[in-house]
């Protein structure tokens, strides 16, 4: 797995130095050791994890902007955990409603000796910011978390005019094209498809911020 992790990182165009290397492994080493007793994802084979986890992550790793991130809808802690290995100067906050994963992310914070990190056990729709969520954030990231239109439902009390959400989504555009439907007060920036080494699964980032109000000027 470390050649692979290399190659694959270099192929996204993301430079590991030697520690992020160890972190990214030993992320991976604990998610199998962790999974065997508490069922943190369907994927145990090792390769899998490095393609399916580690590296589908950091193909998103150039998409983020600004210091505050949130992950919403983490799981065990994907994409958070691998972006802020690679981006130790932004703050990351996890957010899921799954105990049990929330406790993992917290034991690899710890073995991984992460200062960027946070987790937060909430519902994404409950959030304010002041109330659970302190802040609006600079990127909201999602991978899988639901359909486009209900995610940027679900995510809107987390955002203001600057902030970006990036949806790490599957085939785009979706069979279905109910799917597809940009909510009023949303627009679509920028798409693009994601190319993940060893990963066969068609991938795509999309990239949406809040349509400006006409209003706002009167």
């Amino acid at each position: 797995m470390p050649a692979a992790l290399a190659r694959g990182a270099a192929q996204l165009g993301v430079a590991l130095d030697e520690s992020q290397r160890s972190q990214l492994l030993k992320l991976a080493t604990e998610l199998l050791r962790w999974n065997k007793a508490y069922n943190l994802t369907a994927i145990t084979d090792p390769d899998a994890v490095l393609t399916h986890h580690l590296l589908d992550s950091l193909a998103v790793a150039a998409d983020l902007h600004g210091t505050a991130v949130a992950d919403v809808g983490t799981g065990a802690g994907f994409p958070g955990l691998p972006l802020a290995i690679v981006h130790p100067a932004r703050q990351f906050t996890l957010i899921d409603t799954v105990d049990k994963k929330l406790r993992f992310i917290d034991h690899a914070v710890r073995e991984l000796g992460l200062a960027n990190v946070k987790t937060l056990h909430a519902r994404v729709e409950t959030l304010q910011p002041g109330r659970g969520a302190t802040r609006t954030f600079d990127t909201v990231i999602s991978r899988a978390f639901a359909p486009l239109p209900r995610m940027l439902q679900l995510v809107d009390p987390l955002c203001d005019e600057r902030t970006r959400v990036l949806a790490m989504v599957g085939r785009w555009p979706p069979a279905d094209a109910a799917e597809a439907v940009i909510p009023d007060g949303w627009r679509l920036e920028s798409e693009r498809p994601l190319s993940v080494p060893g990963l066969a699964a068609e991938r795509h980032i999309l990239c949406l911020m809040r349509s400006p109000n006409p209003a706002a000027g009167h």
